[in-house]
């Protein structure tokens, strides 16, 4: 199994780990990958491919119109409005 630097994923993520975190988390990683490449080590074969595990069905009702809150009760509840729409601060930077 090949070594994960915990530090470079953690960069990835954009996280800070102290000394102690990247200890824990290297061994919680690597135990999870042994859990994983012994799955794979198992002979699945007569298993029957499935999408879903456990059954999916849709859950159907009739549209009908209801009382929505006012917009500008909405609006002005929020910390930051720019004409009709509440304003967030960026996520994305370039």
């Amino acid at each position: 199994m090949p070594d994960i630097d915990i530090r470079y994923v953690a960069k990835l993520a954009r996280i800070e780990l102290t000394d102690e975190e990247v200890d824990r988390f290297g061994a919680q990683l690597s135990a999870l990958l042994e859990h994983v490449n012994a799955l794979g080590e198992l002979d699945v074969a007569p298993v029957a491919a499935t999408a879903q595990v456990v059954e999916s069905r849709n859950v159907m009702r009739e549209d009908e119109l209801r009382p929505c809150l006012d917009r500008e009760v909405v609006l002005g509840e929020a910390p930051r409005r720019q004409g009709a729409f509440i304003r967030v601060p960026r996520i994305l930077t370039e």
